[in-house]
């Protein structure tokens, strides 16, 4: 496995285990359905909350969040409305980013609950 796609993955784990700390309900990590993925789906106060994360060695580049585009944000919402539908969820939905830097288990992690909001198409 590549070096970026080791870091990715404990970037993966190091949010999980945030988010868990803090009372969320993890559904699916990783989840896909074809060529649409989701990093993170937890439920957390009467909320389904889909997480992209975002993990960087360093900023020398920007920030993590930074590198989540346009075109990004409009997969991540198709992808949540193929799992709606798959699931048969009737609850409101939020996106947040979790953004790390550095080492995934020292580093530096920050949590942007409603980063982004489904655009309109």
């Amino acid at each position: 496995m590549a070096i970026h796609n080791e870091l990715g993955k404990e970037g993966e784990e190091a949010a999980v285990q945030f988010l868990m700390n803090r009372g969320y309900q993890i559904r699916h990590r990783n989840w896909r359905c074809g060529r649409k993925e989701l990093d993170i789906v937890a439920v957390h106060q009467g909320e389904l909350v889909i997480v992209e994360v975002k993990t960087r060695r360093n900023k020398l580049y920007g920030d993590p969040e930074e590198a989540i585009s346009e075109t990004k944000i409009r997969r991540i919402v198709s992808s949540t409305d193929a799992y709606l539908r798959k699931f048969a969820i009737d609850l409101p939905v939020r996106f947040d980013i979790i953004s790390l830097t550095g080492d995934p288990q020292l580093g530096e992690i920050e949590h942007i609950p409603n980063a982004f909001y489904p655009p309109i198409w």
